[in-house]
């Protein structure tokens, strides 16, 4: 990851705690996935082998009574004499608990049957066998093939039996057929669920949906929980489905006996729901430590990084209006920003020291300069005095050059003057210097014939090197127009062409021929860095655009 990317501490800090943190989340929640797949599919086994331990429970019983009923059956039907069989088979069935009929055929067409119930006949289990011998026989399970035998669950006399009926293949055999009518409460002790049994149902189901027996670890004689719908399993199956209440269960089934008889198995979701209490609590248990180690961090960045680098970063922009802040140094700063603030403050004392030096210096430079404007607006003063003095020994072209020198000088003069009114150098008012100038050329140029005025409707300032051209130009076309046109009035005109422009005009009373201009005069319009819109013609002498700074 490139942390250059973030801009800040706290971005990059953060960037880092999630390139670690992520990694680990991840693994996590992998781990706490697999961890809950392997437990599910563990549940899911066990629920399908406790199927097939009572599927395998239920088949050696049948077989356990299968070979009673071979064996019992090959002893009688020898015994020659049908009353000594019967005598044989109810001393059997006294001594067998849950044996309540069986009926024998020989090769020889003798027919053996004995019954503990009144209503069992042997016309109704020979009827019975017939019925049985017209279904096809049941597949071995393992092992070697006793006899070609049936399993059925069947009511004779208003009673239902579980009937195990065998037929020998082999027609020498003595025993040809066999029929076994067994209590189904026998049943009881095979489907016991144990002490494992906690929240699980067991079974046996007859085609039809047929209870032959069940057991309920809630309530013994409450079917309730069986499926809605039948499903014969055609060996293992194991599926989710809605009970006979409306509630959906899990069930495991396993074929006993094709493809009448298969056991069936129902579970609470207990152990499911707590995998999956499990499978929350590894998956959120981390992330939500790495979450709050995440929060921890982010505040320790806060409280022990950002909130003092922030602090020093309050103190530099604070002070363009607090000179003498400082930047706090606290006892429970991290050494290496206290080393930082600590240099903040001492660079800030050396800027502060070298700029006490640089006022210091300006001070003094501003106030050299000050006077050194002051005794140049001094020496002006003198120098247009000394002018003045001068022209009354003159008469004639000699006096008016000596009044238009004098002016000129009274235009630098004046320049200084409005410049350093305040102690300190401005930019000056044009129409306020315009005014003073005008004055002037109405005192020294003007002839008593003449008239000079002016028309100001501007508050615009130019700087003192530009203002100084700007009077002399003024003063260059009004002394050229009054020394060559006896009793002219002449008027300057200065406004606003817009917010940043001025315009500087000059107009007589009547028409004047134009005069070329001194070489000089395209110098002091340089130098104003103004442009002439208009020509001297007719009664204007010229008219000239000025930009300044609002």
């Amino acid at each position: 990851m490139r942390l250059a990317r973030f801009k800040t501490v706290r971005g990059r800090l953060l960037a880092l705690l999630v390139a670690i943190a992520l990694p680990i989340a991840c693994l996590t929640a992998l781990a706490a996935l697999t961890t809950y797949r392997t437990v599910i599919a563990a549940i899911e086994v066990s629920q399908a082998r406790a199927a097939d331990d009572f599927a395998v429970r239920t088949r050696v019983w049948y077989r356990g009574a299968l070979r009673s009923l071979l064996a019992s059956g090959a002893v009688m039907t020898r015994s020659g004499a049908d009353a000594d069989c019967a005598v044989t088979g109810r001393a059997l069935l006294d001594q067998v608990e849950g044996y309540r009929a069986f009926q024998l055929l020989t090769e020889d067409g003798r027919n053996c049957a004995a019954s503990l119930d009144p209503g069992l006949t042997i016309e109704g289990m020979a009827a019975l066998s017939a019925r049985l011998r017209s279904l096809p026989p049941v597949k071995v399970w393992g092992g070697a093939e006793l006899a070609q035998v049936r399993y059925d669950y069947v009511t004779l006399a208003e009673r239902k039996y579980l009937a195990i009926y065998a037929r020998n293949s082999d027609a020498g055999k003595v025993l040809q057929e066999a029929l076994l009518l067994v209590d189904p409460k026998l049943l009881d002790q095979v489907f016991d669920l144990g002490e494992g049994g906690e929240g699980m149902n067991v079974a046996l189901i007859s085609s039809g949906g047929t209870v032959v027996t069940s057991r309920n670890s809630a309530t013994s004689d409450d079917d309730a929980w069986l499926p809605r719908r039948e499903v014969v399993p055609q060996g293992q199956l194991r599926w989710e489905a809605p009970s006979r209440t409306g509630k959906v269960r899990t069930y495991a089934a396993r074929l006993v006996a094709e493809p009448d008889l298969y056991v069936i198995a129902s579970f609470e979701d207990a152990p499911a729901r707590a995998a999956r209490v499990q499978f929350l609590v590894l998956l959120f248990a981390p992330l939500l430590t790495l979450l709050l180690l995440c929060i921890v961090y982010l505040r320790a960045i806060d409280r022990h990084c950002v909130f003092w680098l922030r602090g020093i970063e309050a103190t530099a922009r604070a002070r363009s209006t607090h000179p003498n802040a400082r930047a706090v140094i606290a006892e429970d700063m991290p050494t290496d920003i206290r080393n930082v603030a600590e240099a903040f403050n001492t660079m800030v004392d050396e800027q502060e020291v070298r700029q006490r030096r640089l006022q210091t210096a300006l001070d003094d430079n501003r106030f050299l300069v000050r006077e050194l404007h002051h005794r140049v607006k001094n020496s002006l003063q003198v120098v247009q005095s000394y002018i003045g003095l001068t022209k009354r020994d003159y008469h004639d072209e000699a006096r008016l050059a000596l009044a238009d020198a004098e002016c000129r000088v009274h235009v630098l003069s004046a320049a200084y003057r409005f410049t350093l009114a305040d102690g300190e150098m401005q930019p000056v008012r044009v129409d306020l210097f315009i005014e003073d100038v005008v004055t002037m050329i109405d005192n020294l140029i003007r002839r008593r014939d003449q008239w000079v005025s002016s028309r100001l409707e501007t508050e615009a300032t130019l700087s003192v090197d530009r203002i100084i051209p700007l009077g002399f130009l003024v003063v260059d076309v009004a002394s050229r127009m009054l020394r060559t046109t006896p009793g002219v009035s002449l008027t300057i005109i200065v406004r606003d062409v817009d917010a940043s422009t001025i315009a500087i005009t000059l107009e007589a009373d009547r028409d004047i021929a134009p005069s070329e201009p001194p070489k000089l005069f395209a110098g002091l319009v340089a130098q104003i860095e103004a442009v002439q819109v208009e020509p001297a013609e007719g009664r204007r002498l010229g008219s000239w655009q000025v930009s300044h700074k609002v």
